[in-house]
């Protein structure tokens, strides 16, 4: 009898040991978990968001609930989560315009990327298409480089605003080319390429979802992607690194799932691998590629700071060379 209860309290003290040395597994979601999104519900960001939130919801047992916070140049949304509890029960999803853009291009961000947020997941690459309007005598890089050397100034591109990612995409191709173009900016993304199509303006960086229907019907013709990696929708169009050539040439956008800072490292950790299988599978992949962006394979969470970094610094750095700084 007094070796069952030695037993009984060894199995015990063992099970309440295991949970005291992973809490965050143990504890882990106690309640539903809160994503919040800066975009639109219908956008295909959103889409995205719920299509893993159902497989999210799975695993962990408990309901994952998709909230939009569209506003504020995506910063609405960040701000609700640079405050929220850090346990893991409300996430965020931000891109390249709220997490590396809006810190120099606006006077006042009222979060810092580093203290307020731990990345948990990089699983999406956004590239713009390089389109050009079909009466342009340019079927290639190349020859829209060489084109524009030879009327510099007189030629313009498009972009739905300043400081907008398409904007900053087009002026680090022509920092990168010694080009001289004039930018146009409008005030939402499909009047700003109608106007391409329309012969109005000469190119622009273009989202995937806007162009490529105007690209199929041959009102736009593709140059190239400005990611380092084909879009699924356009195999037969090259990234701009291999068409121009420009090796390392990228500008695109992002989706990153965020927590917040102080969350606990085995909650992450968890979030990490479970986002990480979930991307890999074949449906996800399949659904990522048809709204024209590209599943991409998560680095680990330091590799992720780094790579957020690195890219408010390149933005940062572009948004001061062209005097936007505090612009907005």
């Amino acid at each position: 009898m007094l070796a069952v209860a030695r037993r009984v309290a060894l199995a015990l003290g063992l099970v309440a040991g295991s949970a005291l040395a992973s809490p965050g597994h143990a504890q882990y979601p106690n309640r539903p978990v809160t994503i919040i999104v800066p975009l639109a519900a219908g956008s295909g960001m959103d889409v995205l968001v719920r299509l893993y939130a159902d497989r999210l919801q799975t695993v962990l047992g408990k309901p994952v609930i998709v909230e939009n916070r569209p506003g504020a140049s995506l910063m609405l949304a960040a701000n609700a989560v640079a405050t929220a509890p850090p346990d893991g029960h409300t996430l965020l999803v931000s891109t390249s315009s709220a997490m590396a853009i809006n810190l120099t291009l606006f006077k006042q961000v009222t979060y810092d990327p580093d203290r307020d947020f731990v990345p948990i997941s990089l699983y999406v690459k956004s590239p713009f298409i390089l389109v050009v309007n079909p009466g342009l005598p340019v079927k290639s890089v190349p020859e829209l480089i060489a084109h524009v050397k030879q009327n510099q100034g007189k030629l313009s591109f498009s972009s739905p605003g300043a400081g907008v990612a398409q904007h900053l995409s087009m002026e680090y191709l022509k920092n990168q080319f010694g080009l001289e173009i004039t930018h146009v900016p409008y005030r939402a993304t499909p009047q700003s390429i109608q106007d391409i199509a329309a012969g109005h303006i000469q190119m622009g960086f273009a989202e995937a979802g806007a162009s490529i229907p105007l690209i199929r019907e041959g009102k736009l013709r593709a140059l190239a992607v400005s990611s380092t990696m084909r879009l699924p929708l356009l195999p037969d169009v090259p990234p701009f690194a291999e068409a121009a050539p420009a090796p390392g040439f990228e500008a695109v956008s992002w989706h990153m799932l965020l927590a917040p800072a102080k969350t606990p490292r085995e909650i992450v950790d968890r979030l990490h691998d479970e986002m990480k299988r979930i991307i890999a599978e074949p449906e996800i992949k399949q659904k990522i590629e048809t709204i024209g962006l590209i599943p991409f394979e998560t680095p680990g969470i330091e590799e992720l700071r780094a790579y957020r970094r690195a890219e408010q610094d390149k933005w940062g750095t572009l948004v001061k060379k062209l005097g936007l700084e505090g612009s907005q």
